[in-house]
């Protein structure tokens, strides 16, 4: 059993979170994943549930532990530090509910994790099945490591929560902004930069983010 959590954010996202918890399931042997809803009002809590082990049946890998939870006066950050303290394991996987995985090594992401306080991997942009060129935001997750990334585009340092692996210690030590509607993974990583701790970026490690509106 790998010992970590997989922190999946969800609001009407029917058309991909099972796609993500599947490949979640292929990649790591009897993973945690805990799903914070934001009041979907589509069939993704249906979706989950299809995933989830009932401990009274030996069922193999096709399921695995899934806790669901919802929450009121949502914000990226509060989602995020409710939703760790609902985990049980040492490391945590932050995944968007539209991401799949590709290319995860997951004792090197421990390895890494004794260094860095978290490790970001490359995200490739699929819009309807197609790749997309890797412009705006895309542009950022480049071909090579790089230690506390900087976004030139956006003039700050670049971090993206849709595929981020953390120890659980130090998010809960270290909680994401509440008050932020948005890209609370670059203000998080600008505090962290600021003191004096050291993130990576590893390209070698993959998603496919499968783009939405």
């Amino acid at each position: 059993m790998d010992n970590i959590s997989v922190l999946i954010r969800c609001r009407n996202e029917e058309r991909w979170i099972g796609h993500s918890i599947q490949s979640v399931i292929d990649t790591f042997d009897k993973p945690e994943i805990v799903v914070v809803n934001n009041n979907s009002t589509d069939d993704s809590m249906g979706i989950v549930k299809m995933f989830k082990r009932d401990k009274k049946l030996d069922v193999g890998k096709n399921y695995t532990d899934i806790k669901i939870y919802d929450i009121d006066g949502y914000s990226p950050g509060k989602s995020l530090n409710y939703g760790v303290t609902k985990c049980s394991n040492d490391y945590v996987l932050v995944l968007s509910a539209h991401c799949v995985l590709d290319k995860v090594n997951f004792d090197k992401i421990k390895s890494s994790l004794s260094q860095y306080c978290v490790v970001g991997g490359k995200q490739i942009p699929i819009w309807n099945g197609k790749k997309i060129s890797r412009r705006y935001v895309w542009s950022n997750f480049i071909d090579k490591d790089d230690i506390n990334l900087f976004s030139k585009n956006e003039n700050r340092y670049f971090l993206h929560n849709a595929f981020c692996f953390y120890s659980r210690d130090y998010l809960i030590e270290h909680p994401f902004n509440e008050q932020l509607s948005g890209k609370e993974d670059r203000y998080w990583a600008k505090d962290i930069a600021d003191r004096g701790d050291l993130y990576l970026y590893e390209p070698q490690l993959q998603v496919e983010h499968y783009y939405t509106k």
